[in-house]
């Protein structure tokens, strides 16, 4: 895979599979621009990024905030030129019964989940028009296609990111931009540092099977692009 000359925007990319990925790009050759809430580890990665050898812009942003995406989409395209490649890998997760599920606990996912991935889609998307279009990696998990004990609020946001990036591919085809849906079955990442339901970490996928992952579904060329894959853990196969 080569990525030299590409700008790759991520999302979630001081942590986790965002922060792999990023890493992953730069060692290919990308330029980044990285978006995360904690500044710390925006910077962190950065450094890590420079130290590669490639630009990086780094900007803590609120992903529901429409005008904290636009100036973060507005510096990137100013510092670097252009934008290749959308990485949509932030979100949270509230794993509890349907039972103690609460309007909070949903709307907060909603927000992140779908709002974010439609806000910093439309803006990135408008940029990339512009310049021949791009790929667009969105991450709804396997929880975007099956459902799961105590996830019905997660399912729900999930689901919605897998239906959304098919409609969004059918209306943004002609500005030559293509989505890929990435199904990920559970990733030994920060997502389950805070969650009380008690899994096997170390079972699941690691932070490096997802970035490669994203970087195949990336590195499509000419008339092809990966709709979608799912990646399961060897012990959850089929």
């Amino acid at each position: 895979m080569d990525f030299t000359g590409k700008v790759v925007l991520i999302t979630g990319g001081g942590r986790g599979i965002g922060r792999a990925a990023a890493l992953g790009f730069a060692r290919h050759g990308a330029d980044l621009s990285l978006a995360a809430r904690t500044a710390a580890d925006l910077e962190s990665v950065a450094t890590e990024v420079r130290a590669l050898g490639r630009r990086v812009v780094a900007i803590p942003t609120d992903t529901t905030r429409r005008e904290q995406v636009t100036a973060w989409v507005a510096t990137t395209v100013a510092e670097l030129g252009r934008i290749d490649v959308v990485v949509n890998a932030a979100g949270i997760g509230i794993l509890k019964p349907f039972s103690d599920l609460t309007e909070d606990d949903l709307d907060r996912m909603l927000a992140v989940n779908v709002r974010g991935v439609f806000s910093v889609t439309q803006v990135a998307a408008a940029e990339m028009a512009k310049t021949g279009g791009g790929i667009v990696v969105n991450i709804p998990g396997i929880l975007g296609r099956a459902a799961m004990m105590q996830a019905a609020g997660y399912c729900a946001s999930k689901f919605a990111v897998t239906g959304m990036t098919r409609a969004m591919a059918l209306d943004l085809k002609r500005s030559g931009i293509r989505f890929t849906l990435l199904h990920l079955g559970g990733v030994d990442s920060p997502f389950w540092d805070n969650i009380a339901m008690r899994v096997q970490r170390d079972k699941m996928l690691s932070v490096e099977d997802a970035a490669n992952t994203i970087l195949f579904a990336a590195s499509q060329t000419g008339n092809g692009v990966l709709n979608e894959l799912v990646l399961q853990p060897e012990s959850h196969q089929m």
